[in-house]
């Protein structure tokens, strides 16, 4: 498949066997990678507040670091781990040399820290489920995004969020830090049909706040 922005379901029951038969080798300089992003985040974001490590049978872990909540009542929620290596379609007829590397980013004005798994799912997905991440896909988990939460899944957002792009000292591809806006199941099922386009004017039009955790789904009739 060679991209989930045409609407691909991302799942988020990943088992041992699945992580231990798809997930690529790790080498010192996707290590390097991580501490320059960390380091990035850190001079950005300010001091975080809080982490969590997930790790799959067979896998490198991806950490999610908690930042804030700041005097508005704003948390920021960041994966380091993805970009460690680059995401190549694994259905490209020659494998590029270099493909690009991204975190992923959710802000949300609450706390609420059981997203922090799904959040790791999701930053495995292009190793386990091989697909590259990108601005306009819909990301399904089929669960809730965090524990009680209203949203089954995420639309990728531009890389034009609260963290610029980090070139890393290799001279590979820049890190995008791509955000994630909260969806519903029927949300994300509009969009597979009509666009990400499309379902951001919807919100837009609606006034809808992407980090509002109790936002209502938009009429979409």
């Amino acid at each position: 498949m060679a991209s989930c922005s045409s609407g691909m379901i991302v799942t988020g029951a990943l088992s041992a066997a699945q992580v231990s038969a798809y997930i690529a080798p790790v080498t010192a300089d996707g290590d390097s990678v991580l501490v320059q992003v960390e380091a990035h985040l850190l001079t950005v974001l300010g001091e975080d507040s809080g982490r969590a490590s997930v790790s799959f049978l067979g896998s490198e872990r991806v950490d999610v670091i908690r930042f804030g909540p700041d005097p508005e009542g704003l948390t920021t929620y960041v994966t380091l781990g993805l970009s460690r290596v680059a995401m190549v379609d694994p259905a490209a007829y020659e494998v590029p040399d270099a493909g690009p590397r991204a975190e992923l980013v959710l802000q949300v004005r609450a706390v609420v820290d059981s997203v922090l798994r799904r959040m790791a799912v999701l930053a495995a997905s292009p190793t386990v489920e091989g697909v590259v991440i990108a601005p306009g896909a819909g990301l399904d988990l089929q669960e809730q995004l965090w524990d009680g939460a209203p949203y089954a899944g995420v639309l990728v957002g531009e890389a034009a969020g609260p963290v610029p792009d980090l070139d890393p000292d290799d001279g590979g591809e820049p890190v995008r830090f791509l955000p994630l806006l909260p969806a519903t199941r029927t949300e994300l099922a509009w969009k597979r049909v009509h666009g990400a386009a499309a379902l951001e004017e919807r919100w837009l039009l609606a006034g809808v706040d992407p980090r509002d955790p109790t936002r209502r789904a938009v009429d979409l009739s």
